[in-house]
């Protein structure tokens, strides 16, 4: 494992679009790292950021200050350029903001009561969606032009969410995925799934989201735990691969295609018959691995695969595993690292 450490506390990690690359800020300034190697690519001393989002691996970047500086405002979004060293534009809000999210078309910024859409080109504003209570900014977002949704909590007292459609800029649906109040979201990078998990961390659903149907439920463990984040693999006719990050310090790595594949054998046998789909979700069986104290338990983490590899079967011409590598950021280092998922998807 290659780990980039800090003097600082971590005050953000966040990954791009396609998982490439990552920034980090510290009360200092922030980092910008390429994923596959760890290589410092820019670095801005400034000040302490409590956003950075890139935009894939290009030089715009949407940065929110601390508020440790009077320029650096948490209601300030500033639309940066690498490049030059110039903002490009600064827009400011009446309340922090606790979220950003872009593409090449639009740009979502997540208030604690409201989210706006804007054009990313000429930054008109397109629609404004009032929310519940949302104080962690808690939000997903899929950057292909194709399926680009947005999902937000829609309750404070149970784990629904509210599918957003940012290209047509309507709301999609409405889901009801878990009894107690969610935790993290994840929208897949083409929107197809949707990933959520509760408050209570046991238990992980994915919906599809076109049909707002739910496909898979995989479970994370037995005792209650917080997920500190989910993220999708990149998808390219591969197997889906969901990445889970929790409390215990542990990364879980689930397969849709091995679940999808075992569904359908189990369906096949007398039992699965008579059984009904709800009781077959509940039973659903993963490619579950997990890469235990990846960090200490307790601090916050992000994780992510980066990218998916298929390894071919040395007796056949299919290809027997994918080898997953994912990377990890957390709230005091940053670490990447290489893992071999042995199974068959």
């Amino acid at each position: 494992m290659a780990r980039q450490s800090s003097s600082y506390a971590i005050l953000c990690a966040s990954f791009n679009q396609d998982n490439s690359g990552f920034a980090i800020s510290t009360k200092d300034g922030f980092k910008i790292f390429d994923s596959n190697t760890g290589r410092l690519c820019y670095e801005r001393a400034v000040g302490a950021f409590i956003i950075v989002e890139m935009l894939y691996s290009s030089s715009l970047l949407a940065i929110v200050g601390a508020g440790e500086q009077p320029s650096l405002s948490p209601r300030r979004l500033c639309l940066f350029n690498t490049t030059t060293g110039a903002p490009l534009r600064e827009m400011t809000f009446l309340t922090s903001i606790l979220a950003v999210r872009l593409n090449r078309k639009r740009l979502v910024v997540v208030l604690q009561e409201k989210t706006y859409i804007y054009d990313s080109n000429s930054l008109a504003i397109l629609d404004t969606v009032d929310t519940v209570p949302n104080l962690k900014g808690l939000c997903a977002f899929s950057p292909s032009l194709d399926g680009c949704f947005l999902a937000l909590p829609a309750s404070t007292i149970k784990g629904s969410v509210l599918v957003y459609n940012v290209m047509e800029l309507q709301s999609h649906c409405e889901i009801d995925a878990h009894r107690s109040p969610l935790a993290a979201i994840t929208l897949s990078s083409n929107g197809t799934y949707i990933a959520t998990a509760s408050e209570q961390g046991t238990i992980i659903r994915v919906h599809l989201v076109s049909e707002a149907t739910q496909s898979y439920s995989f479970r994370r463990g037995t005792y209650p735990s917080t997920i500190f984040s989910l993220s999708f693999a990149p998808s390219l006719q591969l197997p889906d691969i969901l990445a889970a990050m929790s409390s215990s310090g542990s990364v879980h790595i689930f397969s849709l295609g091995f679940a999808t594949n075992q569904r359908c054998q189990r369906s096949s046998s007398f039992l699965g018959s008579i059984l009904p789909d709800s009781v077959n979700d509940a039973l659903d069986p993963a490619d579950h691995h997990v890469l235990h104290t990846a960090v200490s338990a307790g601090v916050r983490s992000y994780a992510v695969v980066r990218k998916v590899d298929k390894i071919p079967d040395s007796s056949s011409s299919e290809f027997s595993s994918c080898r997953n590598i994912p990377s990890v950021s957390t709230t005091r280092t940053s670490l990447h690292g290489a893992w071999i998922a042995n199974s068959t998807f």
